[in-house]
């Protein structure tokens, strides 16, 4: 959620944001929806106060007590209009989302993305790359079929050598990342509506079809360890000296993938469920941009230590997720589809969440209570960095060379053992 002082005071700014974001929200009607209500609440608090200045009068006339029976009644009926006129203009303001920073590329969607960065050189084989479903298979890795037979189209099966090499990638991300000041945390899969609706993520439509919810019991699964994290706090204040706070949390992830039918359907690259390690941080509003190049650097540190190829994309402003301000991706060479795919994505979503969230900090400078900022960062999800594994350190023979860095945690040096 904005600002409300924006567009109050300074609407321009949302129009031009919302106009990089292809977004359409009517601001000009918000704003005099927003002109209503707060007349309204004058008018209230007016009727108020000569019901109060009636009630404490002594001996009553007949009059009187009519008088203060009508201004009940108009109370009444103004504050049922009242509650009309937020419904509707809360259902349209929670419509706009975050505000571009200025840095984020302005475009329409990922081809106006900019890669600010390339790191390593895709290996060269000269052989013919087998895809990782091929090499899941040939190796009793992956079992789409029998997934399928389970659960339908969109899972997979991960087994043998691949449930080992999940649990050594897990170790070795919390092992780095332990170091830099990050609370381990396993959150809970299935959040309450107002938990969703904090974080952003059910405002549209669009956002809704991408979420699973239990209606007999009200909750949603989450996509993404964030949902979970970001509510921890929900309506508490840290002090100051207590920022950032950074969690690392790792949870099984669902999503619908409603937007993409027909789309990577081979293999485990977009499926319907996933493990993931996440970074999350809550830091000073003046803090964020720094901490985002912080979440980024330690991806990359992540990343490099596998020695596998990749390159860093500034996200472009219609392509941005409604909560985010500012959004890296790390996209990473996948040998059989010859080109770079998404693996890790961080974000910025400066005080956009701490507004719906009600989190804020005690900032001794201003001596004043200000919202947070909240930021996000994929560490690994799983079944993304098993595939740039299996097909970056694939053999002539089909054999996988397991990276040097995850040898310790696992205990061979290939697949098959």
């Amino acid at each position: 959620m904005i600002d409300i002082k924006l567009l109050r005071e300074k609407p321009e700014i949302i129009k031009e944001a919302l106009k990089k974001r292809g977004v359409e929200v009517d601001i000009d009607y918000l704003r005099d929806l927003d002109e209503k209500i707060r007349k309204l609440k004058k008018e209230i608090d007016e009727l108020r106060r000569k019901r109060n200045e009636i009630s404490q009068l002594k001996n009553l006339q007949s009059f009187q007590v009519e008088e203060a029976k009508k201004i009940k009644e108009e109370i009444k009926q103004k504050e049922k209009n009242l509650e009309g006129l937020e419904t509707e203009f809360n259902s349209i303001f929670l419509l706009i989302p975050n505000i571009p920073l200025e840095d984020v590329p302005v475009g329409e969607d990922e081809k106006d993305n900019v890669v600010i960065k390339e790191w390593g050189r895709p290996k060269k084989f000269d052989f013919k790359v087998r895809d990782h479903l091929e090499l899941g298979e040939m190796w009793d890795l992956i079992d789409i079929k029998r997934a399928s037979k389970i659960s339908g189209a969109r899972f997979g099966i991960l087994k043998n050598e691949a449930v080992l090499l999940e649990f050594a990638i897990i170790k070795f991300a919390y092992d780095m990342l332990l170091k830099e000041r990050f609370v381990p945390v396993i959150p809970p899969g299935l959040i309450r509506p107002e938990a969703m609706k904090g974080m952003g993520y059910i405002d549209t439509e669009e956002d809704l079809q991408e979420r699973y919810f239990l209606e007999k019991d009200k909750l949603f699964l989450i996509g993404t360890a964030e949902q979970s994290i970001g509510p921890m706090h929900k309506d508490e204040i840290f002090e100051e000296d207590q920022l950032p706070r950074r969690y690392l949390g790792f949870s099984s992830c669902f999503r619908e993938e409603a937007g993409s039918y027909g789309k990577d359907t081979r293999g485990i690259f977009r499926v319907h469920q996933f493990d993931k390690i996440e970074m999350f941080s809550f830091t000073k509003p003046e803090d964020s941009q720094i901490e985002h190049k912080f979440l980024l650097s330690l991806q990359e540190q992540l990343m490099q230590a596998l020695k596998i190829p990749y390159r860093v994309v500034k996200i472009c402003s219609d392509d941005l997720a409604r909560p985010s301000a500012s959004t890296y991706d790390i996209e990473t060479w996948i040998p059989s589809q010859q080109k770079y795919r998404e693996t890790h994505s961080a974000s910025n979503c400066t005080d956009f969440q701490a507004r719906r969230l009600n989190i804020r900090f005690r900032c001794k400078s201003a001596n004043k209570l200000e919202f947070v900022h909240t930021l996000n960062a994929t560490a690994f999800a799983i079944g993304r960095t098993l595939i740039v594994i299996f097909e970056n350190y694939q053999q002539r023979d089909g054999r996988i060379v397991v990276p040097k860095v995850l040898r310790k945690y696992i205990g061979f040096k290939h697949i098959p053992k």
